[in-house]
C-alpha cells in the first residue's frame, strides 16, 4: 500500500481495532473467535505438513527445499549464527514471546467455572501441545529447506560445470547457490526466507490465514486478560491515580477503561513497526513476572504456612527456586540493560507497596515470612540473658480506648517507638459475654494506632473490676521476654468526688505493679487527658476517671457498632495532643529525689533523642545541703557523665526540704479531710480497728502523725515545682511511695494530687522497681 513499513503500521492498527471490538464485546465472543482462530491454525498446521510430503517442483528445489533429507536437517542441526548480534540468546529473545500465552488461563480465572481444576489443566495442555506443535515444524522445516537458496531456476548445476567449485548442501541435489552463498545475497532458505513455511505448504495463503489465527489468538488472549489483571490492581488501591481504570460493566464487570489502555498500549508498539527490535524487551519483562511467579511459590512453601496447600501432584519447591534462577539469568544474558530496568521498576513497585501498606487481604507468603521471623526471634530471646546495658523500657500503657487518650499514647510512643515494646490495654468491666468481649477486642483500636502511626500492640480484657482487669494484663501481657516492664498511666483528677472505693483501687494497682516488678509511671496534664465524650463512651475510672463509676458497658468511639455504619476512625480527624507538636526550646526538667534504679533519668534521655524534642534542654534538680551544695552538684554530674546521658545543667536544691507554706498545709488538710476517720472517746478501739479495715481508705490520726514528714514534703516540692519549672516544657519527678499498711490509699493519692496540681506543664511521676537500668561500665 505504501512501503514495507508502514503496511505493517496500518494493518496492525486496523487488526488490534477489531481485535478490541471483540475484547468489549464480552468474553463470549472472545471464546468463539479463540475457537475460529484455533480452527484456521489447524487447517494451516495441515497444510504445511502435507507440503513437506509432496515432491519438489523446480520452483521450490530454487528457493532451497527439497522434501526430507536427512543431511539436511543434520546441517541444520548444529547452529550458525549470522551478524553481529547472532547468538543462541538473541534467538531466544525473538522466539520466547510466542510462549508467552501460558498465563493467559491464570490471568481470567474470575471468568472461569473452575478455575483451580482448568488453569492448571489447560496451562499443562497447551504447554504440551505448543512445544509439540513447534518441534514438529522445526523439525519438518529443518529436514527438507537448505539455509541459503538464490530462487533463480538457472542456477542448477549443468554436466559441463565444475562440481568441486560448487559451495552448499545444495549442490548434492543438482542445484548450485555458490554466487549467492558467497557474496551474502541469497533471499531464500531458511536462514534468509521469512516466508519458507509458505513456499514448502500445500497452499500457501492457508500459511498466512494460521500465522494471522496464531497471532491474533495470542494478541486477543492478552487484550482480555491483561486488562483484567490491572483491573484487580486497580480495585485494590495499590498506586495511586490508576483507580480511573478499575471501573467495570456489566454483568460481568467488564474492564471497559482497561481495555482502551491496553489498545492505546499495543498501538504505540505497532507504530514501531520493528518486532525484532520490541522482542527483547517484552521478552525482559516476561521473564521477570514468571521468575517472581516462581519465587513465590518458593517463598510460599518455606514459609511453612498451613494456608500454603498446592494440589498438584509433583510440585517441588525446589523446581520453582530453580525456575526463578533460569528466569533471572536468562535475562541478562538478553539483554542486562534491559533486565536492570525491569528488576528496577519492579522494586520501585513493591517499595511504594511496602511504604504505602495498602488495606487488602491477601494472605502473602511474606505475611507468613515475617509470623516464622518474629516466632524465630522471640522464642531465641529465651536464651538471652537480661543485661542493664540491653535494658528498654517496655510499657503497657493503661489506655482504655487509645483513641480516648491520645495524649497518653502519644508520649509513650515517643520514647519507645522503634526502640522497644509499647502495648495499649483496655479493661472492660462487666461480666464477660459476646459484646463485652468484641468490644474489648475489636479491630478498630489497632487501625486507630495504625492510622496515627502509632507503633504499638493492644490488648483488651473483660473482667469484674477494674483492679482485677488491670491485674490481669499485669501478669499476662507480653510473649516470653517481650513483655512490659513499665506500667503507664493516668492520674486519676476526680479521685475526691468519685467513691472511695476506686480511689483504694487506683492505688492497689500502683501496689499490685510493684509487687510484680514494674517500675510506674502517671501523666496528669492540666486539660486531662480523656478526650472522649463520658456519655457515649466506655472511660476506665482506673485510667484517668471523672465523677461517674462505670459498671455496664456502652459503646466505645473506637468500636463499629453496626456493620453499616463506616470505620470509626474513617472521616474523622485525628485528635492532636501537646506531645504531637514539635516542642520549642524550653526545657525538661528531672526532680531525681531519691534512687529508683535509674528510670526517672532513662525516659528523658529517650525522649530527647526524638526530633520534636531535640530543641529541649534537660535540667536536673537533686536535694541537697546547702552547705555542701557546689560539692554534691559535681558530684552528681560526674555520675551523669559516667552514665553517658549528655545532661549537663545539675541544680542542687537545698530548699525542697524546707517547711511548706501554712496556707498549702491547710490546703492539704482540706483535700483528705473527708476521709478522716474521726475518734470517737466513748468507741471502743477494737471497734475503730475494726471499721478501719472495713474501708482501709480511711485515714486516722496516728495515720496522719505517722506520714506527717513525707506530707509536708509533698506540699513543699510543688512550691518547689511552681518556682522553678513553671516554663518547662515537661516536668519528670520521682513519684513518693506509700507503704502499703503504713499510708492509706487517700493520703498517698492526696500526696500525688498536691504533688502535681495547678502546673502548666504536663507532670510525669516516675518510679523504677529499684532494677537498674543505666550502667557506666563500658566493656
Amino acid at each position: 500500500m505504501v512501503d514495507r513499513t508502514n503496511d505493517i503500521r496500518i494493518i496492525g492498527v486496523i487488526t488490534v481495532t477489531c481485535l478490541l471490538g471483540i475484547s468489549m464485546a464480552g468474553m463470549a465472543w472472545e471464546s468463539k473467535a479463540q475457537v475460529l482462530f484455533f480452527l484456521v491454525i489447524m487447517v494451516s498446521f495441515a497444510s504445511y505438513i502435507v507440503g513437506t510430503i509432496i515432491p519438489a517442483s523446480p520452483e521450490k528445489q530454487a528457493k532451497g527445499f527439497f522434501s526430507y533429507k536427512a543431511d539436511i536437517f543434520a546441517a541444520n542441526f548444529v547452529p550458525n549464527w549470522r551478524g553481529p548480534e547472532g547468538s543462541f540468546f538473541g534467538m531466544f529473545s525473538i522466539f520466547f514471546p510466542s510462549a508467552t500465552g501460558i498465563l493467559a488461563g491464570a490471568n481470567i480465572s474470575g471468568d472461569l467455572r473452575n478455575p483451580t481444576v482448568a488453569i492448571p489443566r489447560g496451562t499443562l495442555m497447551a504447554i504440551f501441545w505448543t512445544t509439540i506443535s513447534y518441534l514438529i515444524i522445526t523439525a519438518t522445516i529443518a529436514s527438507c529447506v537448505v539455509r541459503d537458496a538464490s530462487g533463480l531456476l538457472n542456477d542448477t548445476l549443468s554436466l559441463t560445470s565444475n562440481s568441486k567449485n560448487c559451495v552448499g548442501l545444495a549442490c548434492q541435489y543438482g542445484w548450485d547457490f555458490t554466487d549467492c552463498i558467497n557474496n551474502n545475497t541469497c533471499g531464500y532458505g531458511i536462514a534468509n526466507y521469512y516466508q519458507s513455511m509458505s513456499m514448502v505448504s500445500a497452499f500457501a495463503p492457508l500459511i498466512t490465514a494460521g500465522i494471522f489465527g496464531a497471532t491474533l489468538s495470542s494478541a486477543l488472549a492478552c487484550l482480555v486478560s491483561a486488562p483484567k489483571v490491572f483491573q484487580c490492581l486497580c480495585k485494590d488501591k495499590l498506586y495511586p491515580l490508576i483507580g480511573f481504570f478499575g471501573k467495570g460493566y456489566g454483568k460481568n464487570d467488564e474492564p471497559l477503561r482497561s481495555y482502551l489502555l491496553a489498545y492505546i498500549i499495543a498501538v504505540c508498539f505497532i507504530l514501531i513497526a520493528e518486532l525484532n527490535t520490541i522482542a527483547p524487551i517484552i521478552s525482559n519483562f516476561f521473564l521477570c513476572s514468571y521468575s517472581l511467579i516462581n519465587f513465590s511459590c518458593f517463598h510460599a512453601s518455606i514459609t511453612n504456612s498451613p494456608g500454603w496447600r498446592p494440589s498438584f501432584r509433583f510440585y517441588s519447591k525446589w523446581l520453582s527456586l530453580l525456575g526463578t534462577a533460569c528466569c533471572v539469568v536468562i535475562m541478562f544474558l538478553l539483554n542486562w540493560w534491559a533486565a536492570l530496568i525491569a528488576f528496577g521498576i519492579v522494586f520501585l513497585l513493591l517499595g511504594y507497596t511496602l511504604y504505602k501498606k495498602p488495606a487488602v487481604n491477601w494472605g502473602s507468603s511474606v505475611q507468613a515470612s515475617s509470623y516464622n521471623i518474629a516466632l524465630t526471634q522471640c522464642v531465641g530471646l529465651n536464651h538471652v540473658e537480661d543485661h542493664v546495658k540491653n535494658y528498654r523500657p517496655q510499657c503497657l500503657v493503661l489506655t482504655g480506648p487509645p483513641c480516648s487518650r491520645p495524649a497518653l499514647v502519644d508520649l509513650v510512643s515517643c520514647f519507645t517507638k522503634r526502640l522497644s515494646l509499647m502495648m495499649c490495654g483496655n479493661i472492660i468491666t462487666a461480666d464477660p459475654s459476646p459484646p463485652a468481649v468484641g468490644n474489648a477486642s475489636s479491630d478498630s483500636h489497632v487501625t486507630w494506632l495504625n492510622q496515627r502511626k502509632v507503633k504499638s500492640f493492644y490488648r483488651g480484657v473483660v473482667a469484674a473490676e477494674l483492679r482485677a482487669g488491670v491485674n490481669m494484663l499485669l501478669q499476662g501481657a507480653g510473649l516470653g521476654r517481650m513483655k512490659p516492664n513499665v506500667l503507664l498511666m493516668g492520674f486519676k483528677r476526680e479521685w475526691r468526688s468519685d467513691t472511695p472505693q476506686a480511689a483504694h483501687n487506683y492505688i492497689g494497682i500502683l501496689h499490685d505493679a510493684f509487687d510484680l516488678q514494674y517500675g510506674v509511671c502517671i501523666l496528669r496534664i492540666r486539660e486531662g487527658l480523656d478526650v472522649s465524650h463520658t456519655s457515649q463512651s466506655h472511660v476506665n475510672p482506673v485510667f484517668d476517671a471523672g465523677p461517674e463509676s462505670i459498671t455496664t458497658i456502652s459503646a466505645s468511639p473506637c468500636v463499629q457498632t453496626s456493620s453499616t455504619s463506616p470505620g470509626p476512625t474513617e472521616g474523622k480527624p485525628q485528635p492532636s495532643s501537646v506531645f504531637q507538636k514539635k516542642q520549642e526550646k524550653k526545657t525538661i526538667d528531672v526532680y531525681w529525689l531519691s534512687d529508683d534504679g535509674g528510670l526517672t533519668l532513662l525516659l528523658p534521655y529517650l525522649l530527647t533523642r526524638r526530633k520534636r524534642w531535640a530543641a529541649c534542654k534537660v535540667r536536673v534538680f537533686v536535694g541537697g545541703d546547702s552547705e555542701k551544695k557546689e560539692e554534691q552538684r559535681e558530684e552528681v554530674l560526674a555520675l551523669i557523665k559516667k552514665f553517658r546521658l549528655g545532661f549537663c545543667d545539675v541544680e542542687v536544691l537545698p530548699d525542697i526540704y524546707q517547711n511548706p507554706h501554712p496556707s498549702n498545709v491547710h490546703q492539704f488538710e482540706d483535700m483528705v479531710s473527708c476521709y478522716r476517720l474521726n475518734p470517737n472517746p466513748k468507741q471502743d478501739p477494737d471497734s475503730e480497728t475494726s471499721s478501719q479495715q472495713e474501708e482501709p481508705w480511711m485515714i486516722t490520726d496516728e495515720d496522719i502523725e505517722r506520714n506527717k514528714a513525707k506530707s509536708l514534703r509533698q506540699i513543699r516540692l510543688n512550691e518547689v515545682l511552681q518556682d522553678y519549672s513553671r516554663e518547662a516544657a515537661l516536668i519528670v519527678i520521682t513519684m513518693p511511695v506509700g507503704r502499703r499498711g503504713a499510708c492509706p490509699s487517700t493520703l498517698y493519692l492526696g500526696w500525688l494530687d498536691f504533688l502535681s496540681r495547678d502546673l502548666r506543664p504536663p507532670v510525669l511521676l516516675v518510679r523504677g522497681n529499684q532494677e537498674n537500668v543505666l550502667t557506666f561500665y563500658c566493656q
